[in-house]
């Protein structure tokens, strides 16, 4: 089976020549809220990244933004572009950009000089009673300039990579309503962090809020961040959850590679998420492919 994997990293912080400026990937020893990112720390390249299915190939690829403290988040797309111009293999770049930045118009500018870009990520995850497991400092949907600067990714055909907390959903939902025309992909499976009954409550009702808006799709990715290694009960469960409430043709596999291999091998997570699809093709067909191909506009193989 061809592939798209449509949310991986690439990066280079051992690599001076390569080196985009990396903070965490520098900072040995601290914890991340998805656990000790040590192993990880290190260059992961293109050709390791190709090589992880034993099994299945990848027909192209999605990088998203893995640093929103480089000094020029531009450098990080500048940085793929040119490994998916030298290697022949097609990779779309989510990069990053600080919404509620006055400067936010000139760095999407920049970013769009690039051919590949096709969308934005700022990971808005915020728990104001768990700050060890917040991304962002703050609710950025709370933010006017946030608030305000997200239509200009529509205006320019861009979409937006939204990760966040259940917790934040229905505020999501209330805001994206006012915003048809951004697409909208929700990464990691909506972040299911607390599967105990209020938590899963939670992020069941969230999901179907956000369910309810034709633009927004999911990525079936991340499981090792919430899951660890076990890919039975709880991921199944929420697997099976979104296909029903959003259907094949709004999710999207993706591996979150190399950050899901703290827990994972690549071709167990295709494994889970081939069973939970079924053997409809075409089913199979719009999560492993078709879906990313559409949302992130890339050309046939």
């Amino acid at each position: 089976m061809k592939i798209i994997d449509a949310h991986h990293h690439l990066w280079a912080p051992q690599s001076p020549d390569l080196d985009v400026g990396y903070v965490w990937l520098k900072d040995i020893g601290a914890m991340k809220p998805f656990g000790d990112p040590t192993p990880i720390q290190r260059d992961y390249l293109l050709e390791e990244f190709l090589a992880e299915s034993q099994i299945h190939s990848l027909d192209a690829s999605v990088h998203v933004q893995a640093d929103p403290r480089l000094p020029d988040p531009v450098a990080e797309t500048a940085f793929v572009q040119k490994i998916s111009d030298v290697s022949g293999h097609p990779i779309m770049i989510v990069g990053f950009a600080d919404l509620s930045a006055g400067d936010f118009e000139d760095t999407l500018a920049r970013h769009r000089a690039y051919p590949n870009l096709r969308g934005i990520r700022q990971i808005i995850s915020h728990l104001a009673d768990h700050p060890e497991l917040s991304f962002a400092a703050r609710n950025l949907l709370d933010d006017l300039t946030w608030r305000a600067q997200f239509a200009a990714l529509g205006d320019h055909g861009l979409g937006f990579d939204l990760q966040l907390y259940p917790e934040q959903m229905m505020q999501a939902a209330a805001f994206l309503a006012d915003h048809p025309g951004v697409p909208v992909v929700i990464d990691h499976l909506g972040s299911p962090y607390d599967m105990s009954q209020a938590g899963y409550a939670l992020w069941s009702e969230g999901m179907r809020a956000l369910a309810a808006l034709p633009q927004v799709h999911v990525k079936l990715s991340g499981y090792a961040m919430f899951f660890g290694a076990d890919l039975t009960g709880d991921a199944s469960r929420v697997t099976q959850d979104i296909l029903t409430f959003f259907g094949s043709k709004r999710c999207m596999f993706g591996s979150n590679f190399p950050v899901d291999r703290l827990h994972l091998i690549y071709d167990d997570i295709v494994d889970l998420v081939l069973a939970e699809v079924g053997q409809d093709p075409g089913a199979r067909n719009d999560v492993f492919g078709d879906v990313a191909r559409k949302f992130y506009r890339i050309g046939p193989s």
